[in-house]
């Protein structure tokens, strides 16, 4: 083996030396930075709804409200308990201050069961079951109101970090359209067609160009940051999000809509359960002045006792309570229970109000987002024509650089508009179905 062909052979396998290392470099790489996960907006629903901790907290909030019922309908049940019960006293002794009679005390241990049942309080009670009822119907409202303000919050920033990075895949195109431009121009300038003053309007485009490119960057990394929130996380993640389908146009007129919100919102039919359940307390609070009537017995044994006892007991009784005078507690009590319960309708009426005004103004952007799809396309049309003509125009020598300059402004933002007017669209619908309660 010659010379030369001992040097070809050690560069050939420096080459593959440094290919392979190249490559071991390049999967370790791959390997640390894994590809971001898919996620689709049904599938980042999901994850919200099952994890995010507003949606469980309004869940075990219904919840609890839920056992108040239970607990309101144990006074239909009887209250038994048992007592074990021993005493020792001086000879003959009686209570004889703190209490109106004087009752005797026997040395004793017994054993024993009491009973209390409610027999009517008139429906009191039953107007009680009602109230806790429809307090409890009211929180489940709550928690599916909860459920579609995580919904919202999750497609708006679905729809945000979309929007976020097209518009990142705008300003990466405008910086190499204009480092382009700037390259020919320098160029041109070197070999004296172009002058400095062109180079000089080049380069600040450029510049501009990698500036919004910045913006843009940090906006995708702003938008994933408020996705990982919106999903219930509290680390930072990053997806690679699906496209979702266009909706189609919005409805021609708000009237229907807004039928279907007073409808619809979990918020209204939460309210109409409190206002309910207000009034069925008041009628409860009112009851406070009628007669309750109580059954009450006790039995037992008495093992050991004084000879003036016997081995074991038993008794019944039946007790009638007549309210009569209270210092005006029980009709400061219905009083107050009824204004909360007028009250409650007129917060009712105000939701309802403001229900339909949030619907109308969900409509309109809807309808204008809609609009603005169309003309956003006819602008980027206009302004990529325009730009090609003055590319050409400059080419010539028949236009400045402040034409051509212009006409690149003119294109980066028509297709700023026409890259977020898409996804403002969708966000715009997301909302008009959250204000008419569709968004489930």
């Amino acid at each position: 083996m010659t010379e030369r062909s001992s040097r070809i052979f050690l560069i050939a396998r420096l080459v593959a030396v440094l290919g392979l290392f190249g490559a071991r470099l390049g999967f370790a790489q791959a390997s640390s930075n894994p590809a971001p996960q898919a996620l689709t907006l049904k599938q980042a629903e999901e994850i919200a709804l099952k994890g995010h901790p507003q949606v469980q907290a309004a869940q075990l909030s219904a919840l609890a409200a839920g056992q108040v019922v239970t607990e309101t309908k144990s006074a239909y049940y009887p209250f038994t308990y048992g007592s074990l019960t021993g005493a020792g006293a001086e000879s003959a002794s009686r209570i004889a201050a703190g209490v109106l009679n004087n009752p005797i005390i026997y040395n004793r241990y017994a054993n024993g069961v009491t009973v209390n049942q409610l027999v009517t309080d008139f429906g009191r009670t039953s107007n009680l079951v009602a109230s806790s009822r429809f307090h409890a119907q009211a929180e489940q409202q709550n928690a599916q109101a909860t459920r579609e303000d995580v919904l919202l919050s999750v497609d708006y920033a679905y729809y945000q970090a979309l929007r976020a990075q097209a518009l990142l895949t705008v300003a990466d195109e405008t910086v190499k359209e204009r480092q382009l431009v700037a390259d020919q121009v320098s160029e041109l300038a070197k070999n004296r067609l172009k002058s400095g003053l062109d180079v000089s309007f080049a380069n600040v485009n450029l510049e501009q160009a990698k500036l919004t490119l910045v913006s843009a960057r940090n906006d995708v990394s702003a938008a994933f940051a408020q996705l990982s929130t919106a999903l219930g996380y509290q680390d930072n993640r990053t997806y690679s999000l699906a496209e979702e389908p266009m909706p189609g146009a919005p409805p021609p007129d708000a009237s229907d809509l807004v039928a279907q919100a007073i409808q619809g919102r979990p918020e209204l039919a939460s309210l109409r359960y409190a206002s309910e359940s207000a009034r069925r307390f008041a009628k409860a609070e009112r009851d406070l002045w009628l007669p309750s009537v109580s059954f009450a017995g006790a039995a037992g044994v008495t093992p050991w006792h004084q000879e003036q006892l016997t081995d074991r007991y038993a008794a019944a009784g039946l007790n009638v309570n007549i309210p009569i005078f209270n210092g005006r507690l029980y009709s400061a009590r219905a009083a107050e229970a009824r204004l909360r319960a007028e009250a409650a309708d007129e917060n009712l009426r105000d939701e309802a109000d403001r229900v339909a005004r949030d619907v109308r103004l969900a409509w309109l952007n809807a309808n204008t987002a809609y609009q603005r799809l169309g003309l956003t396309a006819q602008l980027l049309d206009e302004a990529s024509q325009a730009l090609d003509l003055a590319q050409t125009r400059y080419k010539l020598g028949l236009g400045s650089i402040v034409e051509l300059s212009q006409a690149q402004l003119n294109q980066t933002q028509a297709q700023t508009e026409n890259a977020g007017a898409k996804y403002d669209y969708q966000i715009s619908r997301a909302d008009l179905d959250y204000q008419t309660g569709v968004l489930h």
